[in-house]
C-alpha cells in the first residue's frame, strides 16, 4: 500500500473540519478544538483502515478522482434530490396516487470501488430510491415509483459518476432487471 500523501491528508482533514463547522454552526474554540480532535480520530482510523484492500480496484488515494467536475457533480447531485424530494412528497400528499414499489437490478461499468461506492450513495441520498446491496458491479435497489428510478434507468446519474473518474462518455449501466413483486426475487 502506497503511504498517504500529504496532499491526500491535507484534504480530507480539511473536508472534514469544514463537515464539522457546518453541521455545528458553532465556532467557538472548544466546539473547533473538538472538530481537530474529532478529524484526528477518523483520519486515523482511516489510516488503519487502508492497510487492508478490500476490493481488488480500491484507490489508495484520491489521483482517479477529477477534481474539477465534483462541483459540478455535488450540484447536479443537489438538483436531483430537490427534485426527487418534491416527487415523493407529492406522493406523499396526493393520497389518490398509487405507490407500486420496485426493485430493480442492474450492473454499473464503473471504473473502481470508490466510483461504485459514490453511485450507491447518490442513489440512495435521492429520496424515493435505496441502494439495497452492491455485489461486484451488481447493484440491487428500491424504487418507491417507476419515476423514482428514471435516472438510473436513462443513465445519467451512473454516467456523472463515470465523469468524476474519466474523460470517457459511455453506457454505464447493463442488465436492467425490475421486480415489481419481492417474492420473486432471486436468492443469493
Amino acid at each position: 500500500m502506497k503511504q498517504l500523501s500529504i496532499l491526500n491528508l491535507s484534504l480530507s482533514f480539511i473536508a472534514l473540519m469544514l463537515f464539522w463547522l457546518v453541521m455545528s454552526g458553532k465556532f467557538q474554540f472548544a466546539q473547533i478544538g473538538q472538530g481537530i480532535l474529532c478529524a484526528f480520530i477518523v483520519i486515523a482510523v482511516n489510516y488503519r483502515l487502508k492497510h487492508h484492500s478490500f476490493y481488488d480496484d480500491e484507490m489508495d488515494d484520491l489521483a482517479q478522482l477529477r477534481f474539477h467536475y465534483a462541483p459540478v457533480y455535488v450540484l447536479w447531485l443537489i438538483k436531483e434530490i430537490i427534485l426527487a424530494g418534491l416527487h415523493v412528497a407529492s406522493v406523499i400528499v396526493h393520497p389518490n396516487r398509487s405507490v407500486e414499489t420496485y426493485i430493480l437490478t442492474f450492473r454499473a461499468d464503473l471504473p473502481s470501488a470508490n466510483a461504485r461506492m459514490i453511485l450507491g450513495n447518490s442513489i440512495t441520498l435521492t429520496p424515493g430510491t435505496l441502494t439495497l446491496d452492491i455485489t461486484g458491479d451488481t447493484f440491487t435497489v428500491h424504487a418507491l415509483t417507476p419515476d423514482s428510478f428514471g435516472g438510473i434507468v436513462d443513465d445519467s446519474m451512473p454516467r456523472n459518476v463515470l465523469k468524476l473518474f474519466s474523460k470517457e462518455d459511455r453506457p454505464v449501466i447493463s442488465d436492467i432487471t425490475f421486480y415489481h413483486d419481492a417474492d420473486k426475487l432471486p436468492l443469493r
